[in-house]
Protein backbone atom coordinates (compact mmCIF):
# COMPACT_ATOMS: atom_id res chain seq x y z
CA UNK A 1 0.00 0.00 0.00
CA UNK A 2 1.27 3.48 -0.89
CA UNK A 3 1.38 6.24 1.72
CA UNK A 4 2.09 9.90 1.02
CA UNK A 5 3.00 13.02 2.94
CA UNK A 6 0.35 15.68 3.66
CA UNK A 7 0.21 18.73 1.33
CA UNK A 8 2.17 16.76 -1.29
CA UNK A 9 -0.73 17.18 -3.71
CA UNK A 10 -1.84 20.73 -2.87
CA UNK A 11 -3.33 22.27 -6.04
CA UNK A 12 -4.90 25.54 -4.92
CA UNK A 13 -6.27 27.61 -2.07
CA UNK A 14 -9.43 29.69 -2.36
CA UNK A 15 -10.77 32.39 -0.06
CA UNK A 16 -13.88 30.54 1.14
CA UNK A 17 -14.70 27.16 2.76
CA UNK A 18 -15.33 24.37 0.22
CA UNK A 19 -18.25 21.94 0.42
CA UNK A 20 -18.60 20.32 -3.01
CA UNK A 21 -16.39 19.28 -5.93
CA UNK A 22 -17.32 18.04 -9.42
CA UNK A 23 -15.55 17.40 -12.72
CA UNK A 24 -16.88 19.57 -15.56
CA UNK A 25 -14.72 17.83 -18.18
CA UNK A 26 -11.85 15.38 -17.80
CA UNK A 27 -9.49 18.24 -17.03
CA UNK A 28 -11.76 20.99 -15.65
CA UNK A 29 -12.75 20.75 -11.98
CA UNK A 30 -15.36 22.88 -10.22
CA UNK A 31 -15.27 23.57 -6.46
CA UNK A 32 -17.94 25.47 -4.52
CA UNK A 33 -18.84 26.67 -1.06
CA UNK A 34 -18.84 29.88 0.91
CA UNK A 35 -19.34 31.52 4.27
CA UNK A 36 -23.13 31.80 4.19
CA UNK A 37 -24.68 35.12 5.12
CA UNK A 38 -23.10 38.21 3.60
CA UNK A 39 -22.53 39.48 7.16
CA UNK A 40 -19.65 37.01 7.56
CA UNK A 41 -17.59 38.81 4.92
CA UNK A 42 -16.70 35.45 3.31
CA UNK A 43 -17.61 35.02 -0.36
CA UNK A 44 -20.10 32.43 -1.66
CA UNK A 45 -19.80 30.81 -5.06
CA UNK A 46 -17.64 28.48 -7.09
CA UNK A 47 -14.41 28.37 -9.06
CA UNK A 48 -13.33 26.32 -12.06
CA UNK A 49 -9.72 25.17 -12.45
CA UNK A 50 -8.02 23.54 -15.41
CA UNK A 51 -5.72 20.67 -14.44
CA UNK A 52 -2.30 20.11 -16.01
CA UNK A 53 0.44 17.52 -15.60
CA UNK A 54 4.10 18.20 -16.47
CA UNK A 55 5.16 14.56 -16.33
CA UNK A 56 5.97 14.70 -12.61
CA UNK A 57 3.12 16.45 -10.82
CA UNK A 58 -0.29 18.06 -11.25
CA UNK A 59 -0.98 21.78 -11.26
CA UNK A 60 -4.17 23.84 -11.50
CA UNK A 61 -4.97 27.13 -13.20
CA UNK A 62 -8.07 29.15 -12.33
CA UNK A 63 -10.23 29.83 -15.38
CA UNK A 64 -13.59 30.95 -13.91
CA UNK A 65 -14.88 32.41 -10.64
CA UNK A 66 -18.61 32.97 -10.02
CA UNK A 67 -20.03 34.68 -6.92
CA UNK A 68 -23.55 33.73 -5.77
CA UNK A 69 -24.25 36.68 -3.48
CA UNK A 70 -25.56 35.70 -0.05
CA UNK A 71 -26.28 32.06 -0.97
CA UNK A 72 -23.67 29.49 -0.01
CA UNK A 73 -23.28 26.54 -2.43
CA UNK A 74 -23.42 23.39 -0.27
CA UNK A 75 -23.98 20.83 -3.03
CA UNK A 76 -23.88 20.59 -6.82
CA UNK A 77 -23.84 18.18 -9.74
CA UNK A 78 -22.62 18.48 -13.34
CA UNK A 79 -23.32 16.91 -16.71
CA UNK A 80 -21.12 17.31 -19.80
CA UNK A 81 -22.70 16.28 -23.11
CA UNK A 82 -21.52 16.68 -26.68
CA UNK A 83 -23.59 19.88 -26.95
CA UNK A 84 -23.90 21.38 -23.47
CA UNK A 85 -22.32 21.43 -20.04
CA UNK A 86 -24.83 21.77 -17.19
CA UNK A 87 -24.39 22.64 -13.54
CA UNK A 88 -27.05 22.42 -10.82
CA UNK A 89 -26.27 23.95 -7.42
CA UNK A 90 -28.10 23.88 -4.11
CA UNK A 91 -28.75 27.37 -2.78
CA UNK A 92 -30.70 27.08 0.48
CA UNK A 93 -34.19 25.65 -0.34
CA UNK A 94 -33.76 25.99 -4.12
CA UNK A 95 -31.80 24.33 -6.90
CA UNK A 96 -30.27 26.61 -9.54
CA UNK A 97 -29.59 25.37 -13.06
CA UNK A 98 -26.67 26.86 -15.01
CA UNK A 99 -25.03 26.28 -18.36
CA UNK A 100 -21.24 26.47 -18.65
CA UNK A 101 -20.16 27.43 -22.15
CA UNK A 102 -16.71 26.77 -23.65
CA UNK A 103 -15.36 28.73 -26.60
CA UNK A 104 -11.93 28.78 -28.23
CA UNK A 105 -10.62 32.33 -28.77
CA UNK A 106 -7.37 33.95 -29.85
CA UNK A 107 -4.79 34.15 -27.09
CA UNK A 108 -4.02 37.76 -28.05
CA UNK A 109 -7.51 38.78 -26.91
CA UNK A 110 -7.37 37.07 -23.51
CA UNK A 111 -7.96 39.03 -20.34
CA UNK A 112 -8.41 38.37 -16.64
CA UNK A 113 -12.17 38.58 -16.07
CA UNK A 114 -15.19 40.22 -17.62
CA UNK A 115 -18.59 40.51 -15.90
CA UNK A 116 -21.63 41.41 -17.95
CA UNK A 117 -25.22 41.54 -16.79
CA UNK A 118 -28.67 42.79 -17.71
CA UNK A 119 -32.10 42.81 -16.10
CA UNK A 120 -32.81 39.11 -16.70
CA UNK A 121 -29.53 37.24 -16.43
CA UNK A 122 -25.93 37.37 -15.31
CA UNK A 123 -23.05 35.97 -17.32
CA UNK A 124 -19.51 35.71 -15.98
CA UNK A 125 -16.64 35.10 -18.37
CA UNK A 126 -13.06 34.15 -17.61
CA UNK A 127 -10.37 33.85 -20.26
CA UNK A 128 -7.10 32.27 -19.32
CA UNK A 129 -3.79 33.13 -20.89
CA UNK A 130 -1.86 30.77 -23.14
CA UNK A 131 0.27 28.20 -21.34
CA UNK A 132 3.66 26.86 -22.34
CA UNK A 133 3.49 23.73 -24.45
CA UNK A 134 5.11 21.53 -21.80
CA UNK A 135 2.52 22.32 -19.13
CA UNK A 136 -0.02 19.66 -20.11
CA UNK A 137 2.27 16.78 -20.95
CA UNK A 138 0.59 13.41 -20.70
CA UNK A 139 -2.88 14.83 -19.95
CA UNK A 140 -5.63 13.91 -22.41
CA UNK A 141 -9.10 15.37 -22.93
CA UNK A 142 -12.32 13.48 -23.71
CA UNK A 143 -14.12 16.14 -25.72
CA UNK A 144 -12.25 17.23 -28.80
CA UNK A 145 -14.12 20.55 -28.85
CA UNK A 146 -12.30 21.48 -25.64
CA UNK A 147 -8.92 20.06 -26.70
CA UNK A 148 -6.89 23.02 -27.93
CA UNK A 149 -3.53 22.39 -29.66
CA UNK A 150 -0.89 23.70 -27.29
CA UNK A 151 1.00 25.58 -30.00
CA UNK A 152 -2.09 27.13 -31.61
CA UNK A 153 -1.88 30.46 -29.76
CA UNK A 154 -5.52 30.03 -28.69
CA UNK A 155 -7.11 29.81 -25.26
CA UNK A 156 -10.36 28.52 -23.81
CA UNK A 157 -13.03 30.98 -22.72
CA UNK A 158 -15.58 29.89 -20.10
CA UNK A 159 -18.94 31.60 -19.61
CA UNK A 160 -21.62 30.71 -17.07
CA UNK A 161 -25.28 31.56 -17.44
CA UNK A 162 -28.02 30.95 -14.83
CA UNK A 163 -31.23 29.42 -16.16
CA UNK A 164 -34.14 27.93 -14.21
CA UNK A 165 -34.46 27.73 -10.42
CA UNK A 166 -36.85 25.39 -8.57
CA UNK A 167 -37.68 24.93 -4.89
CA UNK A 168 -36.65 21.45 -3.78
CA UNK A 169 -37.19 21.45 0.00
CA UNK A 170 -40.33 22.41 1.93
CA UNK A 171 -39.47 21.93 5.60
CA UNK A 172 -41.65 23.65 8.19
CA UNK A 173 -38.54 25.08 9.80
CA UNK A 174 -35.34 25.95 7.94
CA UNK A 175 -35.63 24.60 4.40
CA UNK A 176 -32.35 23.39 2.93
CA UNK A 177 -31.42 21.26 -0.06
CA UNK A 178 -28.78 18.85 1.19
CA UNK A 179 -27.88 16.94 -1.98
CA UNK A 180 -28.50 16.99 -5.74
CA UNK A 181 -27.58 14.43 -8.41
CA UNK A 182 -27.91 14.40 -12.18
CA UNK A 183 -28.22 10.86 -13.52
CA UNK A 184 -25.33 9.44 -15.59
CA UNK A 185 -27.49 9.27 -18.72
CA UNK A 186 -28.67 12.84 -18.10
CA UNK A 187 -32.45 12.42 -18.29
CA UNK A 188 -33.16 12.85 -14.57
CA UNK A 189 -32.19 14.86 -11.51
CA UNK A 190 -32.73 13.93 -7.87
CA UNK A 191 -32.77 16.19 -4.80
CA UNK A 192 -33.01 15.60 -1.07
CA UNK A 193 -33.16 17.93 1.89
CA UNK A 194 -34.19 18.53 5.47
CA UNK A 195 -37.83 17.55 4.88
CA UNK A 196 -36.79 13.93 4.12
CA UNK A 197 -38.38 13.84 0.67
CA UNK A 198 -36.61 12.30 -2.30
CA UNK A 199 -37.70 14.32 -5.32
CA UNK A 200 -37.11 13.22 -8.91
CA UNK A 201 -37.14 15.73 -11.77
CA UNK A 202 -36.89 15.54 -15.54
CA UNK A 203 -33.65 17.08 -16.81
CA UNK A 204 -32.84 19.71 -17.97
CA UNK A 205 -36.36 21.18 -17.95
CA UNK A 206 -36.73 20.43 -14.18
CA UNK A 207 -40.34 19.25 -14.21
CA UNK A 208 -41.44 17.31 -11.12
CA UNK A 209 -41.61 13.53 -11.66
CA UNK A 210 -41.86 11.87 -8.18
CA UNK A 211 -42.15 13.28 -4.65
CA UNK A 212 -41.25 10.36 -2.37
CA UNK A 213 -41.59 10.64 1.45
CA UNK A 214 -38.40 8.61 1.75
CA UNK A 215 -37.11 9.39 5.26
CA UNK A 216 -38.29 10.74 8.60
CA UNK A 217 -35.18 12.92 8.95
CA UNK A 218 -33.01 14.94 6.59
CA UNK A 219 -31.39 13.17 3.65
CA UNK A 220 -27.58 13.05 3.67
CA UNK A 221 -26.84 11.54 0.26
CA UNK A 222 -28.32 10.22 -3.00
CA UNK A 223 -26.94 8.44 -6.05
CA UNK A 224 -28.27 7.05 -9.34
CA UNK A 225 -27.19 3.69 -10.74
CA UNK A 226 -25.36 4.09 -14.04
CA UNK A 227 -28.33 2.67 -16.00
CA UNK A 228 -30.70 5.23 -14.39
CA UNK A 229 -33.03 2.46 -13.12
CA UNK A 230 -32.26 2.72 -9.39
CA UNK A 231 -31.51 5.47 -6.92
CA UNK A 232 -30.16 5.05 -3.38
CA UNK A 233 -30.81 7.34 -0.43
CA UNK A 234 -29.30 7.55 3.08
CA UNK A 235 -30.50 9.81 5.88
CA UNK A 236 -30.12 10.71 9.53
CA UNK A 237 -32.95 8.33 10.45
CA UNK A 238 -30.38 5.54 9.98
CA UNK A 239 -32.00 4.01 6.90
CA UNK A 240 -30.40 3.19 3.54
CA UNK A 241 -32.97 2.52 0.82
CA UNK A 242 -32.83 1.64 -2.89
CA UNK A 243 -35.73 3.01 -4.96
CA UNK A 244 -37.14 2.11 -8.37
CA UNK A 245 -36.78 5.24 -10.50
CA UNK A 246 -39.62 4.54 -12.94
CA UNK A 247 -42.25 3.83 -10.26
CA UNK A 248 -40.91 5.79 -7.29
CA UNK A 249 -41.43 2.70 -5.11
CA UNK A 250 -38.99 1.11 -2.66
CA UNK A 251 -36.97 -1.72 -4.21
CA UNK A 252 -34.78 -2.75 -1.23
CA UNK A 253 -33.92 -1.51 2.24
CA UNK A 254 -30.38 -2.34 3.35
CA UNK A 255 -30.16 -3.85 6.82
CA UNK A 256 -27.25 -5.36 8.75
CA UNK A 257 -26.39 -6.51 12.25
CA UNK A 258 -24.37 -3.80 14.00
CA UNK A 259 -21.04 -5.07 15.45
CA UNK A 260 -20.72 -5.11 19.25
CA UNK A 261 -24.22 -3.70 19.61
CA UNK A 262 -23.06 -0.24 18.47
CA UNK A 263 -25.60 1.73 16.47
CA UNK A 264 -24.46 2.90 13.02
CA UNK A 265 -25.72 5.58 10.65
CA UNK A 266 -25.20 5.61 6.89
CA UNK A 267 -23.35 8.76 5.82
CA UNK A 268 -22.69 8.47 2.08
CA UNK A 269 -23.73 6.22 -0.84
CA UNK A 270 -22.36 5.63 -4.35
CA UNK A 271 -23.21 3.07 -7.02
CA UNK A 272 -20.59 1.18 -8.98
CA UNK A 273 -20.88 0.57 -12.71
CA UNK A 274 -23.79 -1.61 -13.85
CA UNK A 275 -22.37 -4.44 -15.99
CA UNK A 276 -24.73 -5.83 -18.62
CA UNK A 277 -23.99 -9.51 -17.97
CA UNK A 278 -23.78 -9.29 -14.18
CA UNK A 279 -26.64 -9.95 -11.77
CA UNK A 280 -24.97 -7.83 -9.08
CA UNK A 281 -25.22 -4.05 -8.93
CA UNK A 282 -22.59 -2.83 -6.48
CA UNK A 283 -23.59 -0.09 -4.05
CA UNK A 284 -21.01 1.40 -1.69
CA UNK A 285 -22.14 2.75 1.67
CA UNK A 286 -20.06 4.72 4.18
CA UNK A 287 -21.27 4.03 7.74
CA UNK A 288 -20.26 5.76 10.98
CA UNK A 289 -20.83 4.66 14.59
CA UNK A 290 -23.01 6.60 16.99
CA UNK A 291 -20.37 6.80 19.69
CA UNK A 292 -17.13 4.83 19.81
CA UNK A 293 -16.17 2.20 17.26
CA UNK A 294 -14.72 1.85 13.76
CA UNK A 295 -16.48 3.15 10.68
CA UNK A 296 -16.94 0.97 7.60
CA UNK A 297 -16.86 1.23 3.83
CA UNK A 298 -19.33 -1.43 2.68
CA UNK A 299 -20.10 -3.07 -0.64
CA UNK A 300 -23.72 -4.15 -1.10
CA UNK A 301 -25.62 -5.99 -3.81
CA UNK A 302 -28.33 -3.42 -4.52
CA UNK A 303 -30.64 -6.03 -6.12
CA UNK A 304 -30.60 -8.63 -3.35
CA UNK A 305 -29.92 -6.22 -0.47
CA UNK A 306 -27.02 -8.37 0.76
CA UNK A 307 -23.79 -7.05 2.27
CA UNK A 308 -20.98 -8.59 0.19
CA UNK A 309 -17.77 -6.96 1.52
CA UNK A 310 -16.68 -4.55 4.23
CA UNK A 311 -13.50 -2.74 5.29
CA UNK A 312 -12.98 -0.96 8.60
CA UNK A 313 -11.62 2.55 9.18
CA UNK A 314 -10.12 3.80 12.44
CA UNK A 315 -12.22 6.99 12.40
CA UNK A 316 -15.52 8.26 11.02
CA UNK A 317 -15.78 8.95 7.31
CA UNK A 318 -17.15 12.15 5.80
CA UNK A 319 -16.86 11.81 2.00
CA UNK A 320 -17.12 9.02 -0.59
CA UNK A 321 -16.39 8.75 -4.34
CA UNK A 322 -16.35 5.96 -6.93
CA UNK A 323 -14.43 6.32 -10.20
CA UNK A 324 -16.54 6.39 -13.36
CA UNK A 325 -15.35 2.91 -14.42
CA UNK A 326 -16.19 1.48 -10.98
CA UNK A 327 -12.62 0.28 -10.34
CA UNK A 328 -11.62 2.45 -7.35
CA UNK A 329 -13.36 3.86 -4.27
CA UNK A 330 -12.12 6.80 -2.18
CA UNK A 331 -13.03 7.76 1.40
CA UNK A 332 -12.33 11.03 3.21
CA UNK A 333 -12.21 11.11 7.01
CA UNK A 334 -13.84 13.32 9.61
CA UNK A 335 -11.18 14.06 12.21
CA UNK A 336 -7.72 13.66 10.66
CA UNK A 337 -8.57 14.99 7.18
CA UNK A 338 -7.08 11.89 5.54
CA UNK A 339 -7.87 10.25 2.19
CA UNK A 340 -8.05 6.49 1.51
CA UNK A 341 -8.26 4.77 -1.89
CA UNK A 342 -9.52 1.18 -2.19
CA UNK A 343 -9.83 -1.31 -5.02
CA UNK A 344 -13.61 -1.41 -5.45
CA UNK A 345 -13.95 -5.15 -6.11
CA UNK A 346 -12.03 -6.35 -3.04
CA UNK A 347 -12.01 -3.21 -0.84
CA UNK A 348 -8.24 -3.63 -0.51
CA UNK A 349 -6.64 -0.33 0.48
CA UNK A 350 -3.98 0.80 -2.02
CA UNK A 351 -3.33 4.43 -1.00
CA UNK A 352 -3.45 6.39 2.27
CA UNK A 353 -2.70 10.10 2.51
CA UNK A 354 -2.74 11.17 6.18
CA UNK A 355 -3.67 14.65 7.45
CA UNK A 356 -3.92 16.18 4.00
CA UNK A 357 -6.55 18.63 5.26
CA UNK A 358 -6.67 20.59 8.51
CA UNK A 359 -10.35 19.71 9.02
CA UNK A 360 -12.80 17.09 7.80
CA UNK A 361 -12.90 16.21 4.10
CA UNK A 362 -16.08 17.66 2.57
CA UNK A 363 -15.80 16.28 -0.96
CA UNK A 364 -13.96 13.81 -3.19
CA UNK A 365 -13.94 13.38 -6.96
CA UNK A 366 -11.92 11.00 -9.14
CA UNK A 367 -10.34 12.11 -12.37
CA UNK A 368 -12.32 10.08 -14.94
CA UNK A 369 -10.97 7.42 -17.28
CA UNK A 370 -11.52 7.19 -21.02
CA UNK A 371 -14.79 5.37 -21.69
CA UNK A 372 -13.14 3.17 -24.32
CA UNK A 373 -9.98 2.48 -22.30
CA UNK A 374 -8.97 1.24 -18.85
CA UNK A 375 -6.26 3.90 -18.58
CA UNK A 376 -6.67 7.16 -16.69
CA UNK A 377 -6.66 10.51 -18.44
CA UNK A 378 -3.62 11.28 -16.26
CA UNK A 379 -0.26 9.42 -16.31
CA UNK A 380 -1.09 7.56 -13.06
CA UNK A 381 -3.28 4.59 -12.28
CA UNK A 382 -5.80 6.71 -10.36
CA UNK A 383 -6.10 10.28 -9.09
CA UNK A 384 -8.67 11.75 -6.72
CA UNK A 385 -9.37 15.37 -5.79
CA UNK A 386 -10.22 16.34 -2.21
CA UNK A 387 -11.59 19.54 -0.66
CA UNK A 388 -12.34 20.79 2.85
CA UNK A 389 -13.52 23.79 4.81
CA UNK A 390 -9.79 24.62 5.18
CA UNK A 391 -10.11 26.24 1.68
CA UNK A 392 -7.66 23.77 0.08
CA UNK A 393 -8.02 21.84 -3.17
CA UNK A 394 -5.72 18.79 -3.24
CA UNK A 395 -5.04 15.88 -5.58
CA UNK A 396 -3.78 12.42 -4.62
CA UNK A 397 -2.40 10.05 -7.25
CA UNK A 398 -1.86 6.32 -7.17
CA UNK A 399 1.23 5.32 -9.20
CA UNK A 400 0.94 2.34 -11.50
CA UNK A 401 1.50 -0.78 -9.45
CA UNK A 402 3.61 -3.74 -10.57
CA UNK A 403 1.66 -6.95 -10.86
CA UNK A 404 4.42 -8.72 -8.88
CA UNK A 405 6.97 -7.37 -6.40
CA UNK A 406 10.45 -7.02 -7.87
CA UNK A 407 11.97 -9.61 -5.53
CA UNK A 408 9.35 -12.19 -6.59
CA UNK A 409 10.13 -11.53 -10.25
CA UNK A 410 13.89 -11.94 -9.66
CA UNK A 411 13.35 -15.14 -7.67
CA UNK A 412 11.26 -16.60 -10.50
CA UNK A 413 13.99 -15.73 -13.00
CA UNK A 414 16.61 -17.53 -10.86
CA UNK A 415 14.37 -20.60 -10.59
CA UNK A 416 13.79 -20.66 -14.35
CA UNK A 417 17.53 -20.35 -15.10
CA UNK A 418 18.43 -23.04 -12.55
CA UNK A 419 15.77 -25.40 -13.93
CA UNK A 420 16.96 -24.87 -17.49
CA UNK A 421 20.59 -25.57 -16.48
CA UNK A 422 19.53 -28.71 -14.59
CA UNK A 423 17.55 -30.07 -17.55
CA UNK A 424 20.41 -29.40 -19.96
CA UNK A 425 22.82 -31.32 -17.70
CA UNK A 426 20.35 -34.18 -17.25
CA UNK A 427 19.96 -34.71 -21.00
CA UNK A 428 23.63 -34.04 -21.73
CA UNK A 429 22.97 -30.98 -23.83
Amino acid sequence: MFSKKPNEGLLARVNFPLFTVQMLTSRHVLVAGGGGSAKTGVANGFEVFELHHNGQQFSAEECLRHITGGSVVMNCSTLCTSRNTYLVAGQESHCQLYTVNFRVVSGENSFDREDTSNDNKEVEVRKRKKRNSDSASGFKEHNSSKDIPLDSGKVLELAIEPLKSVQTDFSDGESLQRVVRISHIGNLMATGGTDGYLRLWTFPDLNSLHNIPAHSKEIDDLDFSSDEKLIASVAKDGRAVVWNVSTGKKAKELQWVFPNGTKYLCKRCRFGVVEDKKEIIRLFILTNPVGKGPSFIQQWDALSGELTKSAGLSESGSALAVRNDGRFVAVGTMFSGSVHIFVAFSLQQVLLVRHVHDMFVTGLEFLPVQQDSSSSVSPVEAAVLSISVDNKVCIHSLPFRRSLPLWVFLLMMVIVLFSSFFLCCFFGL
